[in-house]
């Protein structure tokens, strides 16, 4: 497929309102501050606050540059909504990164350029900015690196950072074989493309949790649902190999 742009960003959406206007004002400043020529694609999956309006406002507000929106009429999940993104992109590279921008737009360009030669994809490492507040869902997060490591034994630190970007031809193949929907996704399409022989760098990132927004995160659950798709994904691996 032929590659229109530099860059394809995909901003998956659920519930952005707090926070949407300021983070894609942050992420276009950055964008336009580099010789790169990009699309942005924003996918709402199913939104229950003013973010389908908010998105709209903004297609007219930058209708001089290249931004996209689709809209899901029922929720589908994270990785869904971000797999749909890398399959509607038209870059040459293509990534992702959570709007909310608790790993601050500015890495944005570092990641890009990052990939060249034989480096196919980067990948966040998140340096926690601890607080008292966050400090819950750190201990929870090095719980499940832990215990990914012991399962799958991935060369990667930090498998779940919602920053990631990948060459599109090397990545699409693997997008089309990821089967979460949710929050596993990312540490699917990470051990994916290292089974694939896909060569990742990781970037160590400052994480700052935001508590000036609403979670969408549902910390017991979605945990609980992260360790039965690890080992089941681990199952899965021993099956086929």
């Amino acid at each position: 497929m032929h590659s229109k742009y530099d860059l394809s960003l995909i901003l998956a959406c659920y519930n952005e309102m707090e926070i949407f206007a300021d983070s894609v004002k942050k992420i276009i400043d950055i964008l336009d501050k580099t010789s790169m020529t990009y699309e942005i694609i924003f996918i709402d999956d199913h939104s229950q606050d003013h973010t389908v309006h908010l998105i709209k406002q903004t297609l007219k507000k930058y209708s001089a540059k290249n931004l996209r929106a689709f809209f899901h009429s029922k929720n589908l999940g994270r990785g869904k909504t971000v797999s749909e993104g890398f399959l509607k992109a038209q870059g040459k590279i293509v990534g992702y990164i959570d709007i909310d921008l608790e790993i601050p737009s500015w890495y944005i360009p570092r990641f890009v350029e990052s990939i060249k030669g034989d480096i196919d994809g980067a990948i966040g490492w998140r340096i926690y900015d601890l607080n008292f507040k966050g400090l819950i869902r750190w201990i929870f997060s090095k719980s499940y690196m832990w215990l990914r490591q012991e399962l799958l034994n991935l060369n990667i630190k930090d498998t779940e950072a919602g920053y990631k970007f990948f060459k599109r031809d090397k990545i699409i193949p693997i997008v089309k074989k990821c089967q979460d929907n949710h929050w596993f996704w990312d540490t699917e399409i990470v051990a994916r493309s290292l089974k694939a022989d896909l060569k990742l760098t990781e970037i160590p990132v400052v994480f700052i949790r935001r508590v000036d927004k609403t979670s969408t995160v549902r910390l017991l659950p979605d945990t609980i649902d992260y360790f039965y798709k690890l080992f089941s994904y681990q199952k899965e691996l021993k099956i086929r190999s």
